[in-house]
């Protein structure tokens, strides 16, 4: 499930240090994020949809390391985005 160009544009601008700033560490977390909430959406009403979940824990995954490099190298970022992101409860 991909983002439009205008959601995409919209987190890159809100995370990004400038507007075309999509390789920054936030930006890639917010980006995969967005994707893991669709695609959660869509694992509520398709059940049975199994690549669908495997594609769900690939994503989270690749989520899972860019936080802990983003944790690794500045902390500060870290929580401000985990809690901008309500990732963490």
């Amino acid at each position: 499930m991909a983002l439009s160009k205008d959601k995409t544009a919209e987190l890159v601008k809100k995370y990004g240090k400038n507007d075309k700033d999509t390789g920054s560490v936030e930006v890639q977390i917010a980006l995969l994020t967005e994707q893991i909430n669709q695609l959660t959406k869509h694992l509520k009403a398709n059940k049975k949809d199994a690549s669908g979940r495997r594609g769900l824990f690939v994503l989270v995954g690749k989520r899972r390391g860019l936080l802990d490099y983003l944790n690794r190298t500045d902390r500060d970022a870290y929580v401000k985005l985990l809690a901008a992101l309500e990732i963490r409860k």
